[in-house]
């Protein structure tokens, strides 16, 4: 298990393969985006992005998994206090496939809970041809492993 202490800024991972279908972009949009160029083939050729692409929100759901299933497996985690600079960069097309890079921005232990630190990591979700198509700065809680050994 890796603790806060074991964390260093700077500390860069890649990870993750997960293949977009089409399939799954229209079950995801009808549930939880039902706007139609996520929706309906036929709106989406008529739409800005010239074809049926995934919802951010869908995007962001699959990074999150890869996430859970990667680095955050390892980690003390404590949940999180938030996100910041969530950026949709580019659309997720079906047939894509996205793997996620995390990179550790910031750390510092918590002032009102010496049982544990505060974590920010970078994430970047990154399709087969190297695009990032989102990114967001994940504020993550981390328990210390030697809460008062300052």
């Amino acid at each position: 298990m890796r603790y806060y202490e074991d964390i260093e800024v700077g500390e860069t991972r890649e990870f993750g393969e997960y293949h977009v279908t089409k399939e799954e972009i229209l079950e995801f949009a009808e549930q939880y985006d039902p706007q139609p160029f996520h929706t309906d083939e036929t709106a989406a050729e008529e739409s800005a992005f010239g074809e049926l692409v995934a919802s951010g929100w869908h995007t962001a759901a699959i990074c999150m998994r890869m996430l859970v299933d990667g680095p955050m497996q390892d980690r003390a985690s404590m949940g999180a206090r938030g996100v910041d600079e969530l950026r949709w960069k580019q659309p997720v097309r079906p047939g894509d496939t996205l793997s996620i890079r995390t990179e550790v921005i910031d750390k510092r232990v918590s002032e009102s809970d010496p049982e544990r630190g505060y974590v920010d990591s970078r994430l970047e979700g990154i399709t087969q041809d190297g695009d990032v198509v989102i990114s967001w700065i994940g504020l993550g809680m981390i328990a210390r492993r030697n809460p008062g050994d300052d």
